[in-house]
C-alpha cells in the first residue's frame, strides 16, 4: 500500500506534532531468516498489569507486514549519542549491514540501545494510515544510565 499524498494540511498537521518531542527507538523484527527494523517515534509504555506497550507502524512499510506475520518485535530504545543509527533505520537498503546485534526470543535486539523490550504482539489495529501493535513484553532489560535520542521539529538531539 503506498504512503498517502501530502496534503497542505498533512503537512501543517505534521508541522504542528513536530513540537511535541519524543524518544527515538528502532522496531525489529523478523522476515523469515531476514533481520528487518525500522526507526520509530510513536512507542508508548501502555499497560503495568499486564505489561504492555504500544508502536505505530505505517502501513505501507515492509516492517509492518513483518510483524503481522512474525508475531513478535523489539523495541530498542536509542541514546544521545546514535543519530547515525536511527538515520540507517530510516533510510532505505540493508539497515543491519554492519550494525551489531543479538537474537532474543527470535528477534534481533540491537547490541548499542539504551533499553530493549521484547514483545508478542498481543493487538493488532488499522487505524488510518497506520497499524497500532499493542505488545506483551516477553523480556526488557536497560543497558545502564545513558540518556536518550530525541526527536523534536525534524531533528534528532538530546536533553540539554
Amino acid at each position: 500500500m503506498p504512503a498517502s499524498p501530502l496534503t497542505d494540511e498533512t503537512v501543517a498537521f505534521r508541522a504542528t506534532m513536530s513540537h511535541l518531542p519524543s524518544g527515538v527507538s528502532v522496531i525489529t523484527t523478523r522476515a523469515g531468516d531476514l533481520p528487518v527494523g525500522m526507526t520509530a517515534s510513536s512507542v508508548t509504555a501502555l499497560s503495568l498489569d499486564p505489561l504492555q506497550l504500544l508502536v505505530c507502524v505505517g502501513n505501507h512499510l515492509f516492517t509492518r507486514k513483518a510483524i503481522s506475520t512474525h508475531g513478535r518485535f523489539g523495541v530498542n530504545v536509542l541514546g544521545e549519542a546514535s543519530g547515525d543509527l536511527a538515520r540507517r533505520f530510516a533510510a532505505k537498503g540493508d539497515r543491519f549491514a554492519g550494525v551489531e546485534y543479538d537474537e532474543q526470543h527470535g528477534v534481533p535486539m540491537l547490541r548499542d540501545a539504551l533499553a530493549s523490550v521484547v514483545c508478542d504482539v498481543a493487538t493488532e489495529v488499522a487505524s488510518g494510515d497506520h497499524t497500532i501493535f499493542v505488545g506483551a513484553v516477553r523480556t526488557f532489560e536497560h543497558h545502564g544510565a545513558g540518556r536518550p535520542l530525541v526527536h523534536f521539529r525534524g531533528e534528532f538531539g538530546r536533553i540539554a
